[in-house]
């Protein structure tokens, strides 16, 4: 068999059992299934809890859901049920479910993320074991466990772990839905994976829709008025699956339910269609921030941001998937490799275009949704050509892919040159070698060529590896998450980057009040300082630190219509980049009769109401929720709250972007909130943070 002219064997003649070396029983597949589990497991927990509450403003949501069942079921950023978080609540289910079990801590919030990815990874393994054998199977998990952003991502408390999973269980049940005798049950279980992935990440979920739809319909088995039957009953299955959520929602009296945060008018479909939706596309997000990438295009996934996440064996799984197209471009409509390969090659190309074009809001970590797509389609094609290693256009296919793997790897590790600054040229030199030897592979005895293989796949996972278990070894923090050793890529300002990355130059804060200079190291680097203009500076974010101090006196509301920093230091940033940790004096009077009042205190934006809420274990309002730009609480309700001693204390604090008001709008509810706390009340300065107590007035 393998030496069979290309092409001239039909690929459904392929059955699994060939793809496996001879001598390979059933003992050794177990044993190496178990392996890479095992692997992938101790990857995405070892050390896990020194992240600590990972994206804090997910963390306090998880802790909000262990304390109330209502604010578990709307996704509330808080157990008094303010706000929700901006995205469907179903990845905090999970997390909500384990702080109940286990209570609520660092490993019961992260492991659930764990399991999933180890979840992942199996049932990705099972779907290219059923199509191209054992060996595939071990190689396109290993390829999703070892990809930078899935390390990253399984070990995070963003809903994107969850996703990926659903989509590779909906991946899974489309191929089985293509087989010959298959059940009716396999196409509507991947409408059902499909639509609760939609209450993970919402319109997200959808992108692989036109791909699974389209290969179904091309290779299932079943006669045409079957196929689509089953399609359409698949489709009400995604639709009940994702739609009694947003009907209980819409249906649920507004008064007695949080406010749907991410909408300008409290509305679930809103926020669906627009802010999660098609507002990513178009830029067009009322309330949201506009896009903060500046690089769209097609090289965007190999840029700065994105390129250590994911490309690194992008190239290949293109090289490799379409190869296989072209060899099994004469076997049946119905043949399953062929099919497999449409269908991973079309998730990568479909989501990846999106990504590339996309103009709202898209961050570099998005791009784990891509990871299953490209492990399938390596694994599916790697086999088709390696069964064919006796033609030397199979092996020149394998070698070219290899040598384009390599040269992207020195690419990619050349931007951080400090860090392994051996394993570039290792990895080239190795690299060359193999793909020589690739090429002549077929005329190699069994075992020496088995050997080369071997060496082949090392090489080409040899970076991507190393950039995961640097993932791992490194802690993260913030909203915007990034894979790879500290100084890797360009970062959002704070919170993005891995702790430890090296501090750059600090940016102006949001300006106000009396005139000041503020100063800020990133963690771990050099300071950055900015001199106020106008009013007291704004915190200070080095570019890969974590949040700095500002100091200056007096304060007064910015220009963006935040308070300003008070004397002894400015208010701390969390806002969109990363939550806050608060001093222990702070935190104390905050704690202080915490049960007279429904909210201990009220803060602009859920990543600033997430440090205080994590830090005292009681509610604290988000306003205007993760932007600053939900119209939630308007003034007048703020003001009925404080009349009705609700709220005990309003908290000075800084938001990036969103209270500055972006291309897309959205309210100024919380700048009117703060300018009239400020006419209002009393400040007092605690642990260099300005607060107004709403109990005494002035």
């Amino acid at each position: 068999m393998t030496t069979t002219l290309l092409g001239a064997l039909p690929a459904a003649a392929v059955e699994p059992s060939d793809a496996r070396p001879s001598g390979c029983g059933p003992l050794w597949r177990r044993v190496s299934l178990a392996v890479l589990l095992i692997a992938t497991a101790l990857l995405y927990l070892w050390n896990l809890g020194a992240s600590g509450w990972a994206n804090d403003f997910y963390a306090a949501a998880v802790q909000a859901g262990s304390q109330s069942w209502k604010a578990m079921l709307f996704g509330s950023s808080d157990a008094a049920n303010a706000i929700t978080v901006d995205k469907t609540p179903a990845a905090l289910w999970v997390m909500d479910i384990s702080a109940r079990l286990f209570g609520f801590n660092s490993w019961s919030l992260l492991v659930p993320q764990a399991l999933e990815g180890v979840a992942a990874v199996t049932v990705l393994y099972a779907a290219v074991r059923r199509v191209s054998g054992h060996w595939a199977g071990i190689l396109s998990g290993a390829v999703l466990a070892l990809t930078p952003v899935a390390t990253l991502m399984f070990r995070f408390d963003n809903p994107d772990a969850l996703l990926v999973l659903l989509l590779t269980v909906a991946a899974y049940s489309v191929l089985r839905a293509i087989e010959k005798d298959s059940g009716t049950w396999w196409l509507p279980l991947a409408g059902v994976a499909v639509g609760f992935g939609f209450l993970a990440k919402m319109m997200q979920a959808f992108l692989v829709l036109p791909v699974f739809a389209l290969v179904y319909l091309l290779a299932a088995h079943a006669p045409l008025r079957t196929r689509i039957v089953r399609s359409v009953a698949a489709v009400l299955a995604m639709v009940a699956s994702a739609g009694w959520y947003l009907a209980l929602v819409a249906l649920w009296p507004a008064s007695s339910r949080p406010y749907i945060g991410g909408s300008q008018h409290n509305s679930v479909l809103e926020l669906a269609l627009g802010y999660n939706g098609f507002g990513r596309l178009t830029g067009n997000e009322t309330g949201g921030l506009g896009n903060l990438n500046f690089d769209v295009g097609w090289a965007r996934l190999f840029g700065s941001e994105m390129g250590g996440q994911i490309a690194w064996l992008l190239p290949a799984a293109l090289i490799l998937g379409v190869a296989g197209l072209w060899l099994t471009r004469r076997a049946p409509r119905t043949d399953l490799i062929r099919s497999a390969l449409l269908l991973w090659l079309g998730w990568l190309i479909v989501t990846g275009v999106v990504f590339s074009y996309a103009n709202g809001i898209l961050h570099p970590y998005y791009t784990v949704a891509l990871a299953p797509a490209i492990a399938g389609a390596i694994g599916v094609g790697a086999n088709l050509l390696w069964l064919r290693r006796g033609d030397i256009r199979a092996t020149a296919v394998l070698s070219g892919a290899l040598l384009v793997t390599v040269v992207l790897a020195c690419v990619l590790l050349a931007r951080t040159r400090d860090w392994l600054p051996w394993l570039g040229p290792v990895v080239a030199i190795a690299g060359v070698g193999s793909a020589a030897l690739l090429l002549v592979v077929g005329r190699l005895p069994k075992a020496v060529a088995s050997g080369v293989l071997a060496v082949a796949l090392a090489v080409g996972l040899a970076a991507p590896g190393a950039y995961a278990l640097a993932t791992a070894a490194t802690t993260h923090s913030g909203a915007i998450p990034s894979a790879g050793p500290a100084g890797a890529g360009r970062a959002f300002p704070g919170g993005g980057r891995p702790s430890g990355a090296d501090g750059g130059a600090g940016t102006a804060g949001a300006q106000g009040g009396t005139a000041g200079a503020g100063s800020q190291s990133g963690a771990g680097g050099g300071a950055g300082s900015s001199t106020g203009t106008g009013g007291g500076a704004g915190p200070q974010i080095g570019i890969g630190g974590g949040a700095g101090s500002s100091g200056g006196t007096g304060g007064g509301v910015g220009s963006s219509g935040i308070t300003g920093a008070g004397t002894a230091g400015g208010a701390p940033m969390g806002g969109m980049f990363g939550g806050i940790t608060p001093g222990a004096n702070l935190t104390a009077v905050l704690s202080t009769d915490a049960d007279v009042y429904t909210w201990v205190a009220a803060v602009v934006g859920s990543s600033n109401a997430a440090g205080y809420q994590l830090a005292t274990g009681d509610p604290v309002m988000a306003l205007g929720g993760f932007n600053g730009t939900d119209p939630a609480p308007t003034l007048s309700q703020f003001k009925d709250y404080v009349a009705q001693h609700k709220i005990h204390y309003f908290i000075s604090a800084q938001i990036m972007g969103g209270m500055r008001g972006s291309a897309s709008g959205g309210s100024q509810a919380a700048s009117e909130i703060a300018a009239w706390v400020q006419a209002n009340f009393s400040a007092e300065t605690i642990d260099g943070v300005t607060v107004y107590d709403l109990t005494a007035t002035n």
